[in-house]
């Protein structure tokens, strides 16, 4: 995919496709985890080659993975909001196009504005040809080996589970270095346990491709242990519950009580390390304030997800940010500034808040 993707595309389109890709293959598959991890990753390798700074190369695949992940009906987060608020599935996605539209629509202009200062370099055809030319050494390439993440995508889209779906991606990657890179089954189970380590001489295509393996995420798992057992014990002690009662208590307008919740899903990412967590808890705090408001549940269920699932991937000790900065190679907080649609959104969501535009009523004749 990197090979053929230097020869495709140029640094002026580049990270407004790649928000595209992303938000195509998430809002098919409703996992920003898998997004990431698939072509994610190929975008990466794509995008450093053509000379793009990684931090903007892993803005532009957030923003598109959290907004399939925020988007599908098959994203766990889509379904656990309206659950928690009391709405219905469809309601709520309908109800989210109001803010994640406008949000979408001024990233696709910030990266095509952030494509055009590369248009005007020249590009690095040397760096291009050599990574194209160590490629081709080291592998033997052939159009038929994108069959293995096509495969891995469309197995995701049938809606087969992920572990099931991403182990026979894994099969099948390991059969393709057997019977066409001519690995032996110890370098591919090696691969599988330690990571890939590329040994071509050029040090581009070494540093693009040595990754991966189960070593390379036992920080990452360590991480997410932690915060979720962290978690766990302040939702148990009262911690969290008493945390957002004092931000409720500020709350004396619509605009001010959406403004709460925001802050707190954003505390609840923050403090707690799990996205779950920061939908569970202000959805269970916030769901009779928003009611005695008269506001429809879907506001709320709207609100939790422009918040607590958006705001999860810019905090690297939250499990989303430290999977996508072990995942995609990045450096902690380099990559936030460019996340857009995830820094946008909740803004948008506080400015409907108080203007009370698109806040439904559930009786539209009361004020």
């Amino acid at each position: 995919m990197i090979y053929y993707g230097l020869k495709i595309l140029s640094p002026s389109i580049f990270l407004v496709a790649t928000l595209l890709m992303s938000s195509i293959v998430s809002l098919a598959t409703g996992s920003s985890w898998t997004t990431a991890g698939t072509v994610g990753i190929a975008l990466m390798g794509v995008g450093m080659g053509l000379g793009i700074p990684a931090p903007m190369i892993g803005g532009a695949i957030i923003s598109g993975a959290y907004f399939g992940d925020k988007m599908s009906p098959l994203s766990d987060t889509t379904n656990l909001a309206p659950a928690m608020a009391g709405a219905t599935l469809f309601e709520h996605i309908k109800h989210m196009i109001f803010t994640t539209g406008p949000s979408y629509i001024i990233s696709i202009i910030f990266f095509l504005i952030l494509g055009f200062r590369y248009s005007g370099n020249e590009l690095n055809l040397g760096m291009i040809n050599e990574i194209n030319a160590g490629l081709e050494a080291s592998f033997n390439l052939n159009p038929l080996l994108l069959i293995v993440p096509v495969v891995v995508i469309g197995i995701v889209i049938m809606k087969v589970p992920a572990i099931p779906g991403l182990f026979g991606g894994a099969i099948l990657g390991g059969l393709a270095a057997i019977f066409v890179q001519g690995s032996t089954l110890g370098q591919v189970v090696d691969s599988l346990h330690y990571g890939f380590v590329s040994e071509s001489g050029i040090a581009s295509v070494d540093d693009l491709l040595t990754r991966g393996g189960l070593d390379s995420m036992m920080w990452t798992i360590s991480l997410i242990l932690c915060a979720m057992i962290f978690g766990g014990v302040m939702e148990k002690t009262g911690m969290l519950q008493a945390l957002a009662s004092e931000i409720l208590k500020l709350a004396k307008s619509t605009g001010t009580l959406v403004v709460a919740t925001i802050l707190t899903a954003l505390g609840m990412n923050a403090l707690a390390g799990d996205q779950y967590l920061a939908i569970v808890i202000p959805g269970r705090m916030f769901k009779d304030a928003y009611a005695e408001r008269n506001l429809h549940p879907k506001n709320l269920s709207r609100v939790l997800e422009d918040s607590g699932t958006l705001t999860s991937p810019l905090i690297p000790w939250n499990t989303c940010g430290a999977f996508m900065i072990a995942t995609l190679g990045l450096a902690p907080w380099t990559y936030v500034p460019y996340c857009i649609l995830n820094l946008v959104n909740p803004l948008v969501s506080i400015f409907y808040g108080f203007t009370g535009i698109t806040m439904e009523k559930l009786d539209q004749n009361k004020a």
